[in-house]
């Protein structure tokens, strides 16, 4: 079947069907679970969860975050000249739990970073990818912020491993 096109096939059932049935295959893919957090134009910190992430390019060091046009984290995160990915791990969940609560509680009683980077760095993290602004693309109901990143904070080794599957909190660490 090499080089041979196929007719498209029309979508069945309704766009809300459709969209019930592509949720339901997106939660049979495990998705890692990230905090990812900038400074908003007054200088407050903001942040939300996300799991549409993923490295884009070797050279430069490229990496996309998906953002839910709705989200009220939108506009701070898109229009922030640079953010954090803070890549959770197995034991990390309560910072998830602490980043459903209203954008304005989100940092309360969190530890940050002390250093110079644009962004807020959770201190309690194992691993953060210090990011600048690259570009930022439309896809569909999301906006897709593509970030340079310029330093990596932690051991890759021990941090991460925290996803998502199923609709729940599942763990992907070798030992």
């Amino acid at each position: 079947m090499t080089g041979t096109l196929l007719a498209p096939q029309p979508a069945r059932g309704t766009a809300t069907e459709l969209a019930e049935s592509f949720r339901a295959a997106m939660s049979a893919l495990a998705a890692p679970v990230t905090i990812v957090t900038c400074y908003d134009d007054r200088g407050t910190p903001r942040g939300l969860t996300a799991s549409a992430v993923s490295s884009l390019s070797l050279t430069p060091p490229l990496f996309l975050v998906c953002i839910d046009r709705g989200s009220r984290t939108h506009d701070a995160l898109t229009g922030a000249e640079a953010f954090a990915v803070h890549l959770l791990g197995p034991g990390d969940e309560h910072l998830v739990r602490q980043f459903t609560r209203p954008a304005e509680q989100r940092f309360d009683d969190l530890a940050l970073a002390a250093d110079a980077h644009p962004a807020p760095v959770l201190r309690d993290v194992t691993l953060t990818l210090r990011c600048v602004r690259h570009d930022i693309l439309e896809g569909g109901d999301h906006t897709i912020l593509v970030g340079r990143v310029t330093g990596v904070d932690g051991e890759p080794a021990h941090g991460g491993g925290l996803v998502w599957h199923r609709r729940g909190f599942a763990h992907a660490r070798r030992p």
